[in-house]
C-alpha cells in the first residue's frame, strides 16, 4: 500500500468502488455526480475539478446527488455545503466519506442530521477502474435529504 498517497492530499481522486456505487445507484438512481472527472464519472452528469463543485449551487440540481469528495484539508467544506444545500433541496445527497467521527464536521454537519450507514470493513478504493489496497481508515454513507424524519433535528 502507498501510505504517502492514502494520507496525503496528493491523490485526491480515488475512484468509488464500481460495485459500492452499484447499489446505492439501485437505491437512489443518482443524477449528478458532484465530484468528477469524465473519465471516472458514475453519473450521466457530473461537475468536474475545472468546474469546481464548491462553487456550484447543488441546491439548483435535479434529482439525487452522490458525492465522493477529495479526501484532502477541504472535505471539510464539502461536507458543510452537502448539508447547508440539503436544506434548500428536495432529493437525496449520498455521500462517501472517511468514517471519522471525532471531527468538528461529523458532530457540526452529520450527527443527528443524516442518515448514517458504516460501511464494514475497508473499502478498495480504484485508480482507472482498478482496485487498490484497502483504505487505511474506515468509511460511511451519509445521506442528507428532507425526509420528515429529520427535520426535527436540522
Amino acid at each position: 500500500m502507498n501510505e504517502n498517497l492514502m494520507f496525503s492530499s496528493k491523490k485526491q481522486d480515488w475512484e468509488t468502488p464500481d460495485d459500492l456505487f452499484k447499489d446505492l445507484n439501485s437505491e437512489f438512481n443518482f443524477s449528478w455526480d458532484l465530484a468528477a472527472r469524465k473519465d471516472n464519472t458514475k453519473a450521466n452528469n457530473f461537475i468536474s475539478p475545472e468546474t469546481n463543485s464548491l462553487t456550484v449551487d447543488w441546491s439548483k440540481l435535479e434529482g439525487n446527488l452522490f458525492l465522493n469528495p477529495p479526501y484532502g484539508r477541504e472535505l471539510s467544506k464539502w461536507i458543510k455545503k452537502a448539508y447547508e444545500s440539503s436544506l434548500e433541496r428536495q432529493g437525496n445527497i449520498v455521500l462517501l466519506i472517511p468514517s471519522r467521527t471525532d471531527t468538528s464536521y461529523w458532530h457540526n454537519y452529520i450527527f443527528g442530521k443524516a442518515e448514517i450507514r458504516f460501511l464494514r470493513g475497508r473499502i478498495k478504493f480504484e485508480n482507472n477502474g482498478i482496485a487498490g489496497d484497502a483504505a487505511p481508515f474506515p468509511s460511511a454513507i451519509v445521506i442528507y435529504n428532507n425526509d420528515e424524519r429529520w427535520k426535527s433535528f436540522k
